[in-house]
């Protein structure tokens, strides 16, 4: 079938597709000639949104969608809210490519509280899927969340050690109980559970925003301790209430009786997006978030601001009775409809027009235009950088063409066990993960490490799997776009040894123009074929600083690769040789202890605390581990 039938039959197909849309309340989505999903939009009427989209696409972004369309599939709701819910739910399913997205929206970060456990535990997390522990965030700023939890040890004196029960192997209270850091639950003299429980409160309490009800609760534990002439009791409370009405003395931006909110705005420029979340809580500027989003169809503020707002709120764990928005939001009682069922009570969707939060909200929009201003300078500096950096190292190898796509390999192995090997690829001089692939080496013998023939052998597969891509079409499924692509320089991490290697494995590639050396990390000494002495750079150029980034991203490409696999040898061995212990059970161990060793080493007791490891498999366990350990 030719291309211009192909065209036309597509176009047919799409047009029968509108024509059959309701005209009514719901969800749509698009997808292209793969059947993957890449937009999903919400609509009063289905019918005039989807014909919307093709009849008036302005900006590059939504041509491309709409080039890209290749079926069109619909979800009719009840309501508008209902669509709010349904839309929010495929976004987070299938990401997408056209939708508004956070950048890195599985990184940020959270504070989790293990209420699980007797003596719950406030520590940094980048997860939040265990239901027995309380989760708040999420966080733009790690930096910020760290020191979040740096105020709240000194102020309500959680334990900072890890596991299910506190204290320390040697029964005695660490360092963080004698500078007024810890309670020491893990000791008699210590607090107990009814007393610590009081202090996790008034973390959660803090980080809901209750900071009235802090304040009230220290200053009536500090006048209580006195009344009973406990003074060293009631001078620490006296430092705790000092510190906290301190902190938020300097976030106080507006009197107490206009209480909790979020104000969110957003800026939007071409295909980069930025969305400020200032949170207030009793009157104090308790937190400002910034988020940098893809806007690919380059859509308004509106459109911005209200998916952001979906994505924001589907993850946040704390949700304020009032959320002040940009004038361009529209269809805002949905959406508070929406936040009200999550919150389990009313959540007011509103514009200010004038008073605190009017002036909060016009600062919020400032720091988002400023945010998407410092981005802008920060990647058109970077990317001078590496225009300036490619061209160096063009210069210095005497390449005929700037090295636009850089791939490295480099072998990682323990004492010849476990040989993966790593291939990364730097195009324009930044990385591009999407491309980057692992191996593992099938060659050589075990405990015999030979990095030579392991280099050898990885690049001889490489070549080979790009010959193999040429006989592919663009369309076909089992096409590897990162294996079809002609590299123009490849770096090998090493020295004279793997470019003498990796030149004999790689003729295929060097007879077709690509560039092959080797990076030595004894004095950085860069080898080209063909020529005796290496290539010395000063380390402050540009071309040898490429090169180094392109070789430690190789490294410790290779470096994870080789722990997962080793990681996964030494439980092999034990957990899975044992009746009862499968792959959800020894995630589970892992992921408890934390580490293999860890859970080699655990008592039964502490093998029979694992949340969800039943008893008698916990027994089974500690005896199976316990005779192999005594059997060697």
């Amino acid at each position: 079938m030719s291309t211009t039938s192909s065209s036309e039959d597509r176009r047919s197909r799409l047009a029968e597709q509108r024509r059959n849309l309701p005209d009514g309340p719901g969800v749509y989505l698009f997808r292209d000639e793969r059947q993957k999903v890449i937009y999903v939009g919400k609509a009063k009427s289905i019918k005039k949104r989807v014909a919307s989209h093709f009849s008036n696409p302005v900006t590059r972004g939504a041509f491309q969608m709409v080039d890209a369309i290749d079926g069109v599939e619909f979800i009719l709701v009840s309501s508008e809210t209902e669509a709010l819910l349904v839309e929010q739910n495929f976004i987070k399913q299938y990401q997408p490519q056209f939708n508004i997205r956070l950048r890195d929206d599985k990184s940020y970060p959270y504070i989790a509280i293990s209420m699980d456990e007797p003596f719950p535990r406030v520590y940094f997390t980048r997860e939040r899927h265990r239901k027995t522990r309380l989760y708040f965030g999420p966080y733009s700023s790690a930096k910020r969340t760290r020191s979040t939890l740096e105020t709240l040890g000194k102020v309500f004196q959680y334990r900072s050690c890890n596991g299910a029960e506190p204290g320390r192997r040697s029964g005695s209270p660490c360092l963080d109980y004698y500078i007024k850091r810890c309670g020491a639950p893990c000791v008699d003299y210590g607090v107990d559970r009814a007393q610590y429980m009081e202090s996790i409160d008034g973390v959660r309490a803090f980080l809901s925003g209750r900071y009235r009800e802090i304040e009230r609760d220290l200053e009536v534990r500090m006048k209580s301790a006195a009344a009973a002439q406990e003074f060293e009791q009631a001078a620490l409370e006296r430092n705790r209430l000092a510190a906290v009405r301190s902190l938020l003395q300097k976030q106080r931006v507006a009197s107490e009786s206009h209480g909790s909110a979020d104000v969110v705005a957003v800026a939007a420029d071409g295909t980069d997006a930025n969305a400020q979340v200032f949170q207030l809580r009793d009157g104090v500027l308790s937190d400002r978030q910034s988020f940098y989003l893809d806007n690919i169809q380059e859509g308004g503020i509106g459109e911005v601001a209200q998916e952001f707002l979906l994505q924001y709120y589907g993850e946040a764990t704390v949700i304020p009775p009032q959320v002040i928005v940009q004038p361009e939001v529209e269809d805002l009682e949905p959406l508070a409809e929406l936040l009200t069922e999550r919150r389990g009570a009313g959540v007011e969707v509103r514009t200010a027009e004038r008073g605190d939060k009017r002036r909060l909200l016009d600062l919020a929009e400032r720091n988002a235009r400023l945010a998407l201003d410092q981005e802008r300078l920060k990647a058109e500096r970077s990317r001078q950088q590496r225009v300036v950096a490619l061209d160096d190292l063009q210069e210095v190898l005497g390449l005929d063409a700037l090295p636009l796509r850089v791939e490295c390999f480099d072998i990682s192995n323990l004492m010849g066990t476990h040989t993966v090997a790593s291939m990364v690829v730097f195009e324009g001089g930044a990385p591009k993960k999407a491309d980057y692939r692992r191996f593992t080496i099938r060659g050589g013998e075990e405990g015999v490490p030979d990095d030579f023939a392991s280099m050898s052998e990885v690049l001889s597969r490489r070549l080979a799997n790009w010959e193999r891509q040429q006989d592919l079409s663009p369309h076909d499924p089992d096409r590897n776009e990162s294996f079809a692509t002609l590299p123009n320089l490849i770096v090998i991490d090493g020295g004279k040894g793997q470019l003498s290697a990796g030149v004999e494995a790689l003729r295929g590639f060097l007879d077709r123009g690509v560039a092959v050396v080797s990076l030595a990390k004894r004095i950085e000494e860069v080898f080209v074929p063909g020529r005796a002495d290496p290539i010395v750079l000063g380390h402050d150029t540009p071309a040898l600083q490429l090169l180094q980034r392109v070789r430690d991203e190789a490294h410790r490409f290779a470096i994870t690769h080789h722990r997962t696999r080793r990681d996964r040898a030494m439980t092999t061995s034990v957990l899975d040789d044992l009746p009862g212990i499968g792959e959800a059970r020894k995630r589970t161990l892992l992921h408890h202890f934390g580490s293999p060793d860890a859970v080699l080493e655990a008592t039964r007791e502490q093998l029979e605390a694992v949340p969800g490891l039943p008893g008698k498999t916990a027994r089974d366990l500690y005896t199976f581990l316990h005779r192999t350990r005594t059997g060697r």
